[in-house]
């Protein structure tokens, strides 16, 4: 007798149920729950088919998950709907300034999905980091509700997650107006200096405060005893977002905030005019430096850069405020067409905006893809090694790529550096190894760290950077990476012998058992506009451990 296919999966037990569903993928559940109704109510009411789906978006403690269930009101149907939607949104995120390294990684927190940013910083035991902004789910499981976060540990920014693209390389920080037909394209018309404005004004108008208890609390958990005071934060978040109404801000509030900005101080007639001149000779002073430095500091302009704000009408800030009684601050996170060079890619200079990284998956043929962390010097420098101190922290993130000629290459982009004064800027290829070509030199040192023998299982040839024209056009010397038998790389440039030593890491596991430090002002905290090669976290949590140049 035939039997119909939806028969036999009703007739399943339920945790049989969920252990098929643990092969499949959330789209393929709700495909077949829309295959007949009487589907769709068994797979809506197996709570342990989407658990499982959960388990696979979500790998950590089975305490963490249904701690996250208990938060969503028992439904883990509404935490997999959460965990899909911002799946996009986690991973490695980047901004060109400061040079030294704006790295900002994406993961999950509390039923939320938490952004903070590595601070550059010498090798130590725990990682230095920085919230950036975090993004809450509403009743339904749906990314909602964004918190930005300001300098001091309590205060929050919130605001809305506006959209999500499926493939999202941009991450845009912009102003909302509901009544608005596209409003973030009406934003965009702003000019730089209006949208700074308005941005800033916005997170004036809009902070909130979380009790002092909960101030101090952490973002994620780092054991089951901080799901408790984890589960108490959430929920005075979501209190105070629906209490501030989303952030949002009446347009006369905004409308006079920014029209006292417009207004310069008045000063005595006698000091305005020495004042003129003074500006005057700094502004040419200015103008001198910055045409020097853009000629022999500076990279060329990005090719995404100022296309999208080529016309030259903007909308005027008046009529971006009358399209809508109130303005509130929003995270888009969009698809744009962006030109890469070496897995670095071509970024705006004038948007508030953080741009996805492409983390290759390791593979055969292509085993050493993903993220390190490296030091130069030998011996290596160890996190718990307090006899030598100083060692720069680099975070590296290799990529393979094929030249013109269809030949494989392995390329080490940097994206993290702990000097206090850049060497290299963002996105510099600190080494180019041609996977094909084996190298002939031998390792220059023969004992590690431990005075035990270096065993040495592969070597490639390629080039390592060196001194070249400023920024703009570093230079190559020839060198050697060589792949240890301990699972450890390291780059040895030919002629000087200095060594770059790298080795694997999980970035999200150094985090949660890293240490927060205070962050920037909120607007400069998502995307630090401004060209800066020194270390500009350095003033903000006043610590040592950043070092000087490793060479």
């Amino acid at each position: 007798m035939a039997v119909d296919g939806a028969e036999l999966i009703l007739s399943v037990p339920d945790d049989v149920l969920a252990l098929i569903s643990a092969h499949l993928r959330p789209r393929d559940l709700l495909a077949l729950s829309a295959a007949s109704r009487r589907l769709y109510a068994a797979l809506s009411a197996s709570d342990k088919s989407w658990l499982a789906q959960c388990r696979r978006l979500l790998p950590s403690s089975l305490s963490n998950l249904l701690a996250w269930r208990a938060a969503a009101g028992g439904s883990s149907l509404t935490v997999c709907r959460f965990l899909h939607s911002v799946s996009p949104l986690q991973g490695l995120w980047a901004h060109q300034n400061p040079e030294l390294g704006n790295l900002v990684t994406a993961l999950p927190g509390f039923f939320s999905l938490v952004a903070v940013r590595a601070i550059p910083q010498e090798l130590s035991p725990r990682l230095l980091w920085a919230p950036v902004f975090e993004i809450l789910a509403d009743a339904d499981g749906r990314p909602a509700f964004l918190f930005l976060h300001g300098h001091h540990p309590g205060s929050l920014f919130p605001g809305l997650l506006a959209s999500v693209n499926p493939h999202a390389n941009t991450l845009l920080l912009e102003a909302h107006a509901p009544a608005s037909s596209e409003p973030s394209s009406q934003f965009s018309r702003l000019s730089f200096g209006n949208r700074r404005r308005l941005l800033d004004a916005l997170v004036a108008s809009c902070r909130v405060t979380l009790p002092p208890e909960l101030a101090a609390a952490p973002l994620f958990a780092r054991s089951d005893e901080d799901l408790p005071m984890l589960a108490a934060r959430r929920e005075a978040m979501l209190r105070l977002h629906i209490e501030s109404s989303g952030g949002m801000v009446c347009r006369p509030e905004l409308e006079a905030l920014l029209g006292a900005k417009k207004v310069p101080p008045s000063l005595p007639v006698e000091s305005a005019g020495e004042r003129v001149r003074l500006r005057r000779s700094f502004s040419a002073m200015a103008g001198y430096v910055r045409n020097g430095l853009r000629q022999m500091v500076t990279r060329s302009a990005s090719a995404n850069s100022r296309s999208e704000y080529a016309d030259s009408k903007h909308l005027s800030l008046g009529e971006f405020l009358r399209a809508s009684e109130s303005t509130g601050l929003s995270l888009r996170g969009a698809r744009l067409r962006l030109s890469t060079y070496r897995a670095w890619p071509s970024m705006h200079d004038n948007r508030f905006a953080l741009y996805k990284l492409t983390t290759q998956v390791p593979m055969p043929g292509r085993e050493y893809a993903g993220l390190w962390r490296g030091t130069f010097g030998w011996p290596p420098g160890r996190p718990d090694d307090e006899r030598k101190p100083g060692k720069a922290l680099f975070f590296l993130l290799l990529s393979y790529e094929e030249d013109s000629e269809g030949k494989l290459l392995l390329i080490a982009t940097k994206v993290l550096e702990g000097t206090h004064y850049v060497v290299h800027p963002n996105g510099s290829s600190m080494f180019v190894v041609r996977v094909g070509e084996s190298s002939t030199e031998a390792f220059p040192f023969p004992t590690d760290e431990d005075s035990r023998s270096v065993s040495i299982e592969r070597c490639f040839a390629g080039e390592g950077i060196a001194t070249g024209y400023g920024f703009r056009y570093p230079g190559s010397k020839p060198g050697s990476l060589f792949v240890l038998r301990d699972g450890r790389l390291a780059f040895v440039w030919r002629d000087n012998k200095s060594v770059l030593t790298l080795q694997r890491l999980n970035l999200e596991e150094l985090l949660r058992k890293g240490e927060r430090v205070p962050t920037l002002p909120p607007i400069p905290n998502f995307a630090y506009l401004t060209k800066s090669y020194s270390n500009v976290f350095v003033a903000i949590h006043g610590s040592p451990s950043c070092s000087s140049s490793p060479r």
